[in-house]
This record gives C-alpha cells, structure tokens and sequence, in this order.
C-alpha cells in the first residue's frame, strides 16, 4: 500500500482533533492497568473530558472530549492530569507502546507466562531513542500459545511454543526459533531493522507488510505455532470474569465497584477481572 502522509494515529501528546474536543489514546502495554491507575485516568475523564474511559480493539484506552491548546496539542493542566496517573512513562514514546499479549497469559491456560517478556520489551522499548520513531499503529503481538491473537498479528510478534521457547512473526510470515528470555532483544532488533528499511517522509510504510523487500528471510512456521483457539469469550472466563465495555465507554462508578489490584484490557472491547493477584 503507497502511504502519502505521515501517520497521524493519536496518542496523549499528540492528540486526534475531533469535533468535540481532543481525542487522547493512552497506550496500555499488554492490556494491563494497575487499577487505581484506571480510577484516576477515569477521574481525568471527568475533569477535563466527556467522563468516560472507552476500550479500543487494541486493548489500549481513550478519553474523547479533552482541551486542546492553539497548536492543537493537550491543554498543559490536562496533560499534567494524564501524566499524574503514571500511564504516560514517557512522552517521546507516547505511541509506540502498541503491545498487544494473550490476556489470560499467567493467570489460565497458555504454554507460556509471557508477563515477564511483555515487561522486558516494554522496557527496551522505553529505554531506546531510535524506536521512538516507530509509527503509531505499528503493532507487538505476543500470543502465549493459544492462539487467541491468531488474527492480530501485523508487525512483529510471537508466539510461545512451550514454556522456554517461541517463534517469532515478522509480518505475515514467520522468524526464527528464540528462547522467550531472549525475545525482547530480539524482537527490539528487527523493530530496528524495520526503521532502517522504510526511510522517512510522508510515504515511508506504517507497517511490516508494506516494505519493498522482506526483513527476514521466509520460514515456515514451528510445530504448534499455528494453534487457534478464538478469542477470550464472552461471561465466566478461566482466570476471572471478563466484563464488556460498551460503546460509550466505562464511568467511574463502574471502575469504583472493582476491586482486583490489576485489571487487564483486551482487545475484545472489554475488560478481564483476575479472581486474584497472581
């Protein structure tokens, strides 16, 4: 696909104009948001925004309805707000955080607890100036095996074979065989080598797909790695309870009802409540 404009995709310093304000995306790495983190971002809503906290099919988070200054970035006291509920960690990185991870991943079912690699990535991510220049919508997928990020996979990825190992996406094809210990770096490294092959200006590609020329040579996928199960249902879940956000987005009082130390935000437009911490 030929690209003739930068992408613009919103993130919290660089919010979406729209007709009723400043639209703010806020990047959830993973899906998971320490809860009072939630309650804050809801209380943000309320103050400066329309009061509510919408889902997107990223398991990532937006408030609509915010103040915008003269240039079109975020009014500095509701920026200050946003930062104050500790989910903005970095402004330069504001939009690269896209890390979508098997929501259940620790708590039920999976062949791996990919938690410590989506925290190891996130903090090479963060750690690292280059990356920074990743496109918005450039998309992390780290499915623990069971197959229920089977159709999100876009940019680069993996997925866990068994407890200690998982073969990397790249694209629509596949990467090689790595030790989940060593995924993060690995994965740091291709996101790297896709900055060098797209260049820059406004026709510069978005995503993996898009390139002239592959990043990695084809293989085919590893035994297992093709599993696919659907995504997280709908009602009783193993590991919690998943509950369905509507279109209109969750309020406070609803976030005030809650009581796990940490919920986790899927990309099915809803949110998984874990029965306990684990």
């Amino acid at each position: 696909m030929a690209r003739s404009r930068p992408d613009r995709c919103p993130g919290i310093v660089h919010p979406w104009p729209a007709d009723d304000g400043g639209l703010v995306r806020i990047r959830v790495p993973g899906g998971r948001v320490p809860l009072p983190a939630l309650r804050a971002l809801a209380a943000v809503a309320e103050e400066y925004g329309d009061g509510r906290v919408r889902v997107t099919g990223r398991a990532n988070l937006q408030v609509r309805a915010m103040p915008l200054a003269t240039d079109g970035s975020l009014a500095g006291p509701a920026l200050a707000a946003l930062e104050a509920t500790g989910l903005l960690p970095s402004r330069t990185h504001d939009r690269v955080r896209n890390v979508l991870v098997s929501p259940q991943t620790g708590l039920a079912g999976g062949r791996a607890d990919l938690r410590p690699v989506l925290a190891a990535l996130d903090a090479l991510l963060l750690a690292d100036d280059a990356v920074a220049a990743l496109p918005g919508r450039f998309l992390f997928t780290l499915d623990d095996g069971r197959g229920d990020l089977a159709d999100k996979h876009l940019d680069l990825g993996l997925v866990a074979l068994d407890g200690g190992t998982a073969q990397l996406r790249v694209g629509e094809g596949w990467g090689e065989v790595v030790a989940l210990a060593d995924a993060p770096a690995a994965l740091l490294a291709v996101a790297r080598a896709f900055l060098a092959a797209r260049g820059t200006g406004p026709e510069a590609p978005w995503h993996v797909p898009e390139l002239a020329r592959p990043l990695a040579p084809a293989v085919p996928p590893a035994p297992g790695a093709t599993a696919a199960t659907g995504p997280l249902p709908l009602g009783p879940v193993a590991g919690g309870r998943h509950v369905g956000v509507p279109d209109d987005g969750l309020d406070s009082t609803t976030i005030a009802a809650w009581t796990a130390p940490t919920v986790i935000v899927t990309p099915w437009q809803g949110v998984l409540i874990p029965e306990e911490n684990r």
